[in-house]
């Protein structure tokens, strides 16, 4: 994990990216799930975790912005479960043809 976060910090378009993918992963949803099926509450993760309930309780309805790998990777790992983080390349956009309607 040290490396990715190294390249994180030094690489700012990277950090975005990164930022923009787990937005859009609604991970707060799934470690929020991941916590039920465990039959666990926030106050037993927090203390698991060695943080406040109250931190655990905004990290699960995503008012915690700028979410980390590392905290991801220990709350996933607290409940049993992993974190799996994928890359992919983005399609590259249609040209559109100058001979379209003929």
């Amino acid at each position: 994990m040290r490396w990715i976060d190294g390249q994180i910090e030094t690489d700012p378009k990277l950090a975005r990216e990164v930022e923009e993918i787990v937005n859009e992963m609604k991970i707060e949803q799934e470690l929020a799930a991941l916590r039920d099926k465990r039959g666990l509450s926030q106050r037993e993760v927090a203390r698991i975790l060695g943080v406040s309930q109250p931190y655990v309780a905004k990290l699960e309805s995503g008012k915690i912005k700028n979410l980390g790998v590392r905290t991801l990777v220990k709350y996933a790992t607290a409940l049993g479960g992993t974190l799996t983080l994928r890359i992919e390349p983005r399609p590259k956009p249609r040209a559109h043809s100058a001979s379209r309607g003929r």
